[in-house]
């Protein structure tokens, strides 16, 4: 999965993108869950969440009922990147619970452990534009992939964002089609 997600992102031709990519080797991301429990809560989940959005942004965009033009670069950085905010975000402790036999055994679980603690979409949209510079229609789509998951007070933002960029809402459907159809 590694090699077909460098694959995919060695394909962006924008100033900066060798130094994203040499960030993310340094990372875990490869390594990473991509939740604690809900989805792809295993090593891996992170970029199997990351290519499943990616194959299913892909097909959104282009059989939409309503066309949108939307460079595959675009798509790309968008799927691919939505989620780098987990990259060195979560640690692995151990607990102690009963095995089948009813024996004690150390099991080890996903925690979390935000060293910067700037939100989630914002927090992908800032590491993203650390090294190279995003479309103002990508920077609305990662910041809101969470879609209706987020506060409540941020829902009429949402909406407008949804409105003013479509591939924000499709992205968000496809997050939620690889979460729960996929479970990755």
């Amino acid at each position: 999965m590694e090699e077909k997600f460098l694959e995919l992102l060695k394909q962006v031709n924008r100033e900066g993108i060798e130094d994203l990519i040499a960030f993310i080797k340094k990372t875990d991301f490869f390594k990473a869950p991509a939740s604690t429990r809900f989805h792809g809560s295993k090593e891996g989940g992170l970029v199997e969440h990351s290519l499943k959005v990616y194959e299913i942004l892909k097909y959104k965009v282009e059989n939409c009922i309503e066309k949108i033009e939307v460079p595959e670069e675009s798509i790309i950085l968008i799927a691919l990147l939505h989620d780098i905010c987990k990259a060195n975000f979560y640690k692995v402790e151990y607990r102690n619970r009963k095995n089948e036999l009813g024996v004690w055994d150390k099991v080890p679980f996903y925690t979390i452990d935000d060293t910067i603690p700037y939100g989630h979409g914002e927090k992908s949209v800032m590491m993203i534009t650390e090294y190279i510079k995003l479309t103002p229609e990508e920077k609305y789509a990662i910041r809101w992939h969470m879609g209706f998951t987020e506060p409540k007070e941020h829902y009429s933002t949402i909406g407008v964002a949804y409105t003013k960029y479509p591939l924000a809402l499709l992205v968000h459907e496809a997050d939620l089609e690889a979460t729960y159809f996929y479970d990755t």
